[in-house]
């Protein structure tokens, strides 16, 4: 039965309300009480509905991942610790961790990869956790991710002999925390979109990650953009948008 006839039904009054809802396959709506599902975003934007895991508990995080594998939604929960992991886990036995990123991931459906690819660089090994979030999120929305790690200002020449794999990408993941300064350099050298992820890490006058997200700002390379501090997931969706176009 077409929603149109369901429709007609309800109006003719042969339908009721109740009837007529159960007849529609899916509103775009999962209401979960403590949380409602947006099951059409994927469709709306391109972008799937994604956990962000800070802020709930254990329980509400995996009924969420229950209730969107029930659904068909492929997974991604950001800021995931052990414990919500191993929840999940339960409920959805092929649910992989990346310790690092804090992400949960489980994938069913498959989608061909992208042809371009993108490039995850990070100015310090302390900036992984959130490149690693940026990798993980990427790779979830299909895309190929190559990746480049402790490349940063204070020795610049590590950079240059990756400088061709970085160049050939479509599009550019600079995390950097500290002053930040590495997403103004790669801008200086490249032709591709570059997305500045400003992190939290370094000394006081660094204030958490403020002083890295100013300079990011304030950078004279042109074709720089910038996201929060810390937001790796954001820098992905934001690329993985530029990379399919």
């Amino acid at each position: 039965m077409s929603p149109k006839d369901i429709l007609e039904k309800y109006k003719n009054g042969e339908m009721t309300l109740t009837e007529a809802l159960e007849h529609i396959p899916d509103r775009g709506i999962e209401e979960m009480g403590f949380a409602t599902i947006d099951t059409d975003r994927c469709k709306r934007t391109g972008l799937p509905e994604v956990i962000y895991a800070s802020g709930k508990t254990v329980e509400q995080v995996s009924q969420i991942a229950e209730r969107m594998h029930q659904k068909g939604i492929d997974v991604l929960a950001t800021r995931a610790t052990p414990e919500m992991f191993e929840a999940v886990k339960e409920r959805i036995p092929g649910a992989q961790y990346n310790a690092l990123a804090k992400t949960i991931i489980y994938k069913q459906t498959t989608q061909p990869c992208s042809k371009g690819y993108i490039m995850v660089v990070a100015a310090g090994t302390s900036d992984m956790p959130v490149a690693e979030e940026a990798v993980e999120t990427a790779q979830f929305l299909g895309n190929r991710v190559e990746k480049v790690y402790d490349v940063g200002v204070a020795g610049l020449h590590r950079l240059f002999h990756r400088l061709e794999l970085i160049r050939n990408a479509r599009v550019i993941i600079v995390v950097a925390g500290m002053e930040g300064a590495l997403a103004s350099v790669v801008g200086g050298l490249v032709d591709k979109p570059v997305i500045g992820v400003p992190t939290s890490i370094g000394y006081g006058a660094n204030f958490q990650g403020l002083s890295a997200l100013l300079s990011m700002l304030n950078s004279c390379a042109s074709g720089v953009s910038v996201v929060n501090i810390d937001n790796g997931f954001g820098a992905a969706c934001q690329a993985s948008l530029i990379n399919k176009l």
